[in-house]
């Protein structure tokens, strides 16, 4: 598990390789993360968006961007946690990721930017 804080919000990562949802011999592996942010902060933020940074073993590098996560912007009080499992498709059996949300403070409307930290995606078979 990876985890970084930022400015009071801690963000934790795990992924896990989705075997039954990758198809090696068309070179498509499908890994799913899960992501926890707890709000350690004094402030009730809302986080509005995310942008993220995606690395094959071939050197490709794409970025995904947009509102909130999984269809939501959570809103996390001081002391509360949101969780969400989400995925990514890779052509090689190693990949990592990065990424940075966009966080609001809801009292005065500041804007901050949460660093997601730096994961890897591994098909097990490639850790013997």
């Amino acid at each position: 598990m990876k985890i970084k804080s930022t400015a009071g919000i801690k963000v934790s990562v795990e992924s896990f390789y989705q075997e039954n949802d990758s198809h090696p011999l068309a070179s498509h592996y499908f890994f799913a993360y899960r992501i926890t942010i707890f709000n350690a902060s004094d402030y009730t933020v809302q986080l509005k968006k995310r942008h993220w940074y995606i690395f094959d073993s071939n050197g490709m590098k794409s970025e995904v961007e947009g509102d909130g996560v999984v269809g939501e912007q959570p809103i996390l009080a001081p002391g509360q946690s949101y969780q969400y499992v989400s995925g990514c498709n890779l052509s090689t059996t190693i990949g990592k990721m990065h990424g940075v949300y966009q966080m609001e403070r809801t009292i005065d409307g500041e804007l901050f930017n949460v660093t997601v930290p730096e994961f890897l995606m591994i098909v097990p078979s490639k850790l013997n």
